[in-house]
C-alpha cells in the first residue's frame, strides 16, 4: 500500500513558486568572487590575520569542539576569558557565551520571564525574539515599531512581573530604537529591559561597545543585552550580558544553555581575538558608520528610496518581490552580493534591498557599489504587490 505522508510538501513548493518566494542555498567558494555587501561582516575582521590566527590557535589548544554541554565538560578557561572581556568590553558585570545570537535571545526571554509575566515586543523584532516570545509562555504584547507610548501602554494593562525586547538596530531597514524613552518607560513601570545588540556591537558607542554604551544604559540594574559573535566580531556564536545574578539565573535555568553543546573553542578564540583587533583600532566603528552614510547619500542623491541608516544597515526599497529578486540577481551577475529581503521575511510587507556597510570597503568600491546598485534598478513602474 502506497503511504506518501510528504506529498503536502509538494503544494507548499508550488505556493511558493507561485509567489516568487523560493529560497535557494548558494555555497560560495573560499575565496571571495564577489564585492560583498550582503555579509554581516561591517568590521571587516572575519579574514583579518589576527582573528583567524586567533582562531587556529585555540582550536589546536583545546580541540575542534566544545566536547559537552558548558555544566559538563563544555566550559573551558577561554570560554571564561571571553566572557570576562566582553561584559568589560561593553559595560556589564558578567556575561555568558552560549551557540548563537539565536540561542542567547531564547535563553533570555524565556529565563528572565515565563507564566503570568508580560513581554512587550517591537513588531520589527528579530525572528529570534518573536520564537522567544513563544517559548517563553509569558503574555505577549506586540506593539507598533518604535514606540515608548505604546510600550507604556502595554505595561499599564498588566499587574506582575514584565519586560520589553526590542532590537538595539533593526535588521531589515537599519533604524536604531529609542533606547532612552524604552528604559524610561521601563524604569516607570518597574519592567525590564532586554536589548539585542547584534547589530549595535561594533557600530555604535565609543569604539564600538554597542548601543546600550552609546545610549548610557550598559550596565543598569533593569537592562540586559544579547549579542552575536558572527557579525562585528566576525566569529560565531551570541551571549547574554546583564547583572550578574541575572547571569547566575541563565546558568541555572537557559535551557539553551544547559542542553546545547558549549561554543567551539576556535570561534571562541576568533572573538577574543576580534575583541583585541577593535580594541586597537576603534576607528573601525566610525568608519562602518561612515560607509553605511555615503552609500544612502549616493544612493539616494541617484533618485533611490533608501532609509537613513542609524548603524551599518542600509536598506532601499524595490517595487515589489519580483523586482527585488531580479534586481539583486542582476547586481549578483555584475559582480557584486547584496542581500534581498521580502515577504514574509519583512514584518510591513515592502520588499528591498538590504545593503550592509563594511569598515574594510575602500572609496573606489563605494562608488563601484552605488554604480551597480543603479544600474540595475528596477522600473518604479512595477507596481508593489509584496
Amino acid at each position: 500500500m502506497s503511504f506518501a505522508p510528504f506529498d503536502w510538501i509538494d503544494a507548499e513548493a508550488r505556493r511558493r513558486a507561485a509567489a516568487g518566494l523560493v529560497r535557494t542555498l548558494r555555497p560560495r567558494g573560499a575565496e571571495p568572487e564577489l564585492l560583498d555587501l550582503a555579509s554581516n561582516d561591517y568590521l571587516g575582521l572575519t579574514r583579518h590575520p589576527e582573528v583567524t590566527a586567533a582562531a587556529a590557535a585555540a582550536a589546536h589548544r583545546w580541540g575542534a569542539g566544545a566536547t559537552g554541554s558548558r555544566l559538563v565538560t563544555g566550559s573551558t578557561a577561554l570560554h571564561a576569558e571571553l566572557e570576562r572581556e566582553l561584559a568589560a568590553f561593553c559595560g556589564f558585570e558578567a556575561a555568558l557565551v552560549l551557540s548563537s545570537g539565536y540561542a542567547a535571545n531564547l535563553a533570555a526571554l524565556t529565563a528572565l520571564s515565563g507564566r503570568g509575566s508580560l513581554i512587550v515586543s517591537d513588531t520589527g523584532n528579530h525572528a529570534s525574539i518573536v520564537d522567544g516570545c513563544r517559548l517563553s509562555r509569558a503574555e505577549t504584547a506586540v506593539v507598533p515599531h518604535a514606540d515608548p507610548d505604546a510600550v507604556a501602554k502595554a505595561f499599564g494593562a498588566h499587574d506582575g512581573r514584565a519586560l520589553a525586547v526590542t532590537d538595539s538596530v533593526f535588521s531589515v531597514d537599519g533604524d536604531a530604537a529609542p533606547l532612552p524613552a524604552l528604559a524610561e518607560v521601563c524604569r516607570s513601570a518597574k519592567a525590564a529591559l532586554l536589548v539585542d545588540d547584534a547589530h549595535g556591537l561594533g557600530v555604535l558607542g565609543d569604539g564600538g561597545r554597542g548601543a546600550l554604551a552609546a545610549a548610557g544604559l550598559a550596565g543598569g540594574d533593569g537592562v540586559v543585552a544579547t549579542l552575536t559573535l558572527s557579525k562585528s566580531l566576525g566569529s560565531q556564536g551570541g551571549a547574554v550580558l546583564g547583572p550578574a545574578r541575572v547571569i547566575d539565573h541563565l546558568v541555572n535555568t537557559a535551557r539553551t544553555f544547559i542542553f546545547d553543546t558549549g561554543l567551539a573553542p576556535a570561534a571562541v578564540g576568533g572573538a577574543l581575538g576580534a575583541l583585541g583587533a577593535l580594541r586597537r583600532e576603534p576607528e573601525r566603528a566610525a568608519r562602518a558608520r561612515d560607509v553605511a552614510t555615503a552609500l544612502y547619500t549616493r544612493l539616494t542623491a541617484a533618485g533611490l528610496e533608501a532609509v537613513r541608516p542609524d548603524a551599518a544597515v542600509v536598506s532601499v526599497r524595490a517595487p515589489s518581490a519580483d523586482a527585488a529578486v531580479r534586481w539583486a540577481a542582476d547586481c549578483r551577475t555584475a559582480g557584486m552580493a547584496v542581500g534581498c529581503f521580502r515577504p514574509p521575511s519583512v514584518p510591513d510587507g515592502i520588499s528591498r534591498l538590504r545593503l550592509t556597510a563594511r569598515a574594510d570597503l575602500t572609496e573606489e568600491q563605494i562608488t563601484t557599489a552605488v554604480a551597480t546598485i543603479v544600474a540595475t534598478a528596477p522600473r518604479q513602474a512595477d507596481a508593489d504587490v509584496s
